[in-house]
């Protein structure tokens, strides 16, 4: 036998702590393969193709407007009602698109997994990144109406805090892969959950000033009874860091944004775990 040819050695998880993420290093070329796979199967046979990325959001920044905005009086005084929804949105959107594709990551891809051996994590690694390319471009279209409105002195006012935007981000995509893959760990023994998933996000986005402006219910506002609770949520600081960039409503409160960092590196850490233990006996109860 050769010495010099390299040789890859697969060998079992031997602990909780044991879980190889500098493998996945070694697999980056099949990440971005899965990426290109997913943006491109989302879109094949469509007639509108990558449109619906701004369709989506448009549509339901148009019913948020109308129905929480106009009709409950929900939005924030002083900006325009469809670009206080619509920065919600995008934002959310990536979110929970990420959440949901990433909590079916082994029921959805059974056949893949059963067959050929690479790092599980891969798979919903290449879901928060293909959800990017969506994002980028709902996130381009935003901006063209955040210009629009600031120039036409519509009470839109971005400000320094767009910076944050990548660190914004990288969050949304941490908190939703640590929080899918615990689901889809989960799921291999409870299908239950994955009738859950859909109705748990809709809870989640009412628990999230994305249809509403928190600090106009008196409740939700600083000083207000149930602030503390509300802004426990990981999701309402990010939410609220971003409008203000982009809006200048609202404000930032750098301490709950710091547990809301503490929330998704723990939600992270103990979603790695629990995917890196079930991923080894996963085909034997998928």
């Amino acid at each position: 036998m050769d010495e010099n040819r390299p040789v890859t050695v697969i060998k079992p998880h031997t602990g909780w702590l044991d879980l190889h993420l500098g493998e996945l290093l070694h697999y980056k070329d099949l990440i971005f393969l899965f990426v290109k796979r997913n943006f491109v199967s989302l879109y094949k046979q469509t007639v509108l193709g990558p449109a619906w990325a701004v369709i989506q959001p448009l549509l339901t920044t148009v019913v948020f407007s109308l129905v929480f905005g106009n009709i409950a009086g929900l939005a924030a005084d002083g900006v325009p009602t469809f670009i206080f929804y619509l920065t919600a949105n995008v934002m959310w959107g990536y979110f929970s698109g990420c959440l949901t594709t990433t909590s079916s990551t082994f029921i959805a891809n059974s056949g893949i997994l059963g067959k050929v051996y690479f790092p599980r994590l891969v798979m919903p690694i290449s879901t928060v990144l293909s959800k990017l390319i969506d994002f980028a471009i709902q996130y381009a279209f935003m901006i063209i109406f955040v210009i629009y409105f600031a120039l036409t002195n519509s009470g839109v006012h971005p400000n320094w805090y767009m910076l944050m935007t990548p660190v914004l981000l990288l969050q949304l995509a941490m908190l939703s892969l640590g929080v899918g893959i615990i689901i889809s760990a989960a799921t291999t023994k409870y299908r239950d959950l994955r009738m859950l998933v859909s109705f748990g996000v809709q809870l989640w986005m009412y628990a999230t000033p994305v249809a509403y402006d928190m600090f106009s219910i008196a409740g939700f506002a600083p000083g207000g009874k149930y602030y503390h609770i509300y802004m426990c949520n990981p999701v309402t600081p990010i939410i609220n860091m971003f409008r203000y960039a982009y809006l200048g409503i609202g404000g930032v409160d750098w301490f709950y944004y710091g547990i809301s960092w503490v929330v998704t590196l723990v939600i992270l850490f103990i979603g790695v775990i629990m995917f890196t233990r079930v991923e080894r006996t996963f085909m034997d109860t998928v």
